[in-house]
């Protein structure tokens, strides 16, 4: 499920570029159901359920991959607003 050429080498749905993570999110946090994020998604309800299940038997790992964008989102958030809202990005 995971090809370090695609996405980074985060674990994908076969023969997709989609994220088991993008999966997890619509299902977990905002609360859709299989057959909701496969329309959602374009992918097939089988392929829901294998990376609902891909999640949970690496569930630590996957939960990481999660938090780690959000973390850096909040200390960009931070860095921004401690600069007066001014862009903290380079050039």
């Amino acid at each position: 499920m995971s090809n370090p050429e695609v996405r980074g080498g985060r674990p994908c749905i076969a023969g997709t570029s989609l994220r088991v993570t993008d999966v997890v999110i619509a299902a977990v946090i905002h609360l859709r159901l299989p057959d909701q994020i496969a329309v959602d998604y374009g992918i097939s309800l089988a392929q829901v359920h294998a990376a609902l299940a891909y999640y949970y038997e690496h569930q630590a790992e996957s939960d990481q991959d999660i938090r780690e964008p959000i973390a850096t989102s909040r200390i960009l958030k931070e860095k921004h607003l401690a600069n007066g809202g001014r862009s903290i990005l380079p050039g």
